[in-house]
């Protein structure tokens, strides 16, 4: 299995880690059994890094890895773990999504709050969820250096922040990982955040690298039922642009059958062979699809291959954003 290390003098991890996110309802129904038994299969399988984050299923899947890791010794020891901060649930009747927060009386609430569920004294890394602008991004490093000196976290993150951001955080304090969604339909950090991340000694985790689901051998179906999810009225799973997307990652899923490997283990395979400082998260509600990315973190793509997967699927060929305009809060656009 591929390893990396967590940043400059950080931690070495599998170079396929989970995301959480799915540990609620963001892609469809899920319970805590389900939870526990992605937990078990990260350890059968070796991967060692969870990925997780105050606001998500406000705040579950923080108890549930919490609760997992106190029944036993070796699980707390197993896992390297990484929270999020600064970002809370905003008014549903407002619909103003999900605002920022980076004051340090915030996000001292928010880690302390994270610390309790996590049954935890430190965590690994800690990310600025999103920059708060009205703040300078010198003054919020200044709180998490803080934090990092109280013995709290080992290590400082930011997410979906510009590399010139990254590049004025770096000179307050050494920032261990920057995440940012990165896929092959989503290819923004190749324009300065990869090659930022790789002079500055900082990771770079992929978040979303099977491009929520579309980069698998089981996309979304135009007439499947999405509503509440969270990529319901994201722009690339609409239609036209859904019909689109299908059409070109077709080619893809063939192109993985023709190696002989699952998409989805192709797709993390080219998120790793970009950079020795890539890392991945994906995350899912299946214990197979698990077993598919751990594959991905085995294959060792060569250079005539990269080039190959994008030639099938070539830069800016997706149809629709990333995001939608409510989902757009808080991310960093820089080209």
């Amino acid at each position: 299995m591929i390893r990396r290390t967590l940043g400059h003098n950080g931690p070495e991890i599998a170079g396929i880690g989970y995301g959480s996110m799915s540990f609620g309802a963001a892609y469809g129904p899920t319970t805590r059994e389900n939870s526990i038994a992605i937990l078990n299969t990260m350890r059968d399988l070796g991967m060692d890094h969870f990925d997780t984050a105050f606001i998500y299923a406000g705040g579950e899947a923080e108890a549930i890895f919490g609760e997992y890791c106190a029944q036993s010794a070796s699980a707390r020891d197993f896992f390297t773990v990484a929270t999020k901060g600064g970002i809370y649930r905003g008014d549903p009747s407002a619909n103003d999504g999900f605002p920022n927060n980076n004051t340090r009386a915030f996000l001292t609430e928010q880690l302390d709050a994270s610390l309790a569920r996590l049954r935890r004294d430190c965590v690994d890394l800690y990310y600025l969820h999103r920059w708060d602008q009205r703040l300078p991004i010198e003054a919020v490093m200044e709180t998490l250096v803080g934090f990092k000196q109280a013995g709290k976290i080992r290590a400082i993150g930011l997410s979906e922040v510009a590399p010139s951001t990254l590049r004025r955080a770096a000179a307050v304090h050494q920032v261990a990982a920057v995440q940012s969604e990165y896929s092959l339909w989503t290819r923004q950090p190749e324009l300065g955040m990869l090659q930022a991340c790789a002079e500055l000694g900082t990771a770079f985790v992929a978040f979303s690298p099977v491009g929520r689901g579309m980069l698998t051998d089981r996309p979304v179906a135009v007439d499947d039922d999405i509503s509440g999810w969270f990529i319901d009225g994201n722009p690339r799973f609409v239609e036209p642009n859904l019909s689109a997307n299908l059409a070109w990652t077709d080619r893809f899923r063939a192109l993985a059958g023709d190696m002989g490997v699952p998409a989805a283990s192709l797709a993390l395979a080219w998120v790793l062979a970009k950079g020795s400082h890539t890392i991945a998260v994906p995350g899912t509600r299946s214990v197979g699809h698990l077993h598919e990315a751990a594959h991905g973190c085995a294959l060792q793509l060569t250079a005539a291959q990269v080039a190959e997967i994008e030639a099938v699927l070539p830069l800016g060929f997706a149809h629709g954003d990333r995001y939608s305009d409510k989902q757009w809060r808080g991310q960093e656009r820089y080209c």
